[in-house]
């Protein structure tokens, strides 16, 4: 097979697992908010979230992760005695690593999840959420940029970015509690 074919297959597995990943821990913050509702509510929705989660596992990240895999190593080996000798390709195989480590991290989450099992916060979800975007600009600018020069630049770039994203989401949480409080502040007493 031609190796622009071999290319284009390995970027479509990519931004599929990337959609995944990002949709699937969406899904676990909103199931694990869905679980602190009254019933019935809390039932109709953990039921329906839970459907969605094991569909978009299964069917989109999972096969998109494994499809990953195979045509990036496909097109490591085509050439693997220069993208081993790049410091860039090692950088980030190092990314990808961790990100396999987040993918089987999500997989604990579901596991648990789909089991009732609610440990981890949803504000705690939503900063791993942001982990994903951090490998993702790490692994776009390695991959485009190929510079060990920039790469220092590159990686003050991303510590810079995800701090952005660390306090985008503390300032959503302080938002939404802000918002909580007042609701409850304006809800006449019940007798």
């Amino acid at each position: 097979m031609d190796f622009k074919y071999i290319l284009a297959l390995h970027v479509i597995f990519v931004v599929c697992w990337f959609a995944g990943l990002f949709y699937m821990v969406r899904l676990f913050i909103y199931t694990k908010e869905a679980n602190e509702k009254e019933e019935p509510a809390r039932e109709i929705l953990t039921t329906q979230l839970a459907l969605m989660q094991k569909k978009l596992w299964f069917i989109i990240t999972w096969p998109s992760a494994i499809g990953t895999f195979i045509f990036g190593g496909w097109l490591l080996l085509l050439n693997l005695s220069y993208y081993i000798s790049q410091p860039w390709m090692l950088l980030k195989l190092i990314f990808v690593g961790l990100l396999a480590l987040y993918h089987l991290q999500c997989h604990v989450y579901y596991k648990q999840q789909k089991v009732g099992i609610f440990k981890t916060s949803s504000f705690k979800l939503r900063l791993f959420n942001e982990l994903a975007t951090i490998f993702l600009v790490a692994i776009v600018f390695l991959v485009i940029v190929k510079s060990t020069g920039g790469l220092v630049w590159g990686m003050l770039g991303l510590f810079i970015f995800a701090a952005l994203l660390m306090g985008g989401v503390f300032i959503y949480k302080k938002q939404r509690k802000a918002i909580e409080e007042t609701k409850k502040s304006n809800t006449p007493p019940t007798l």
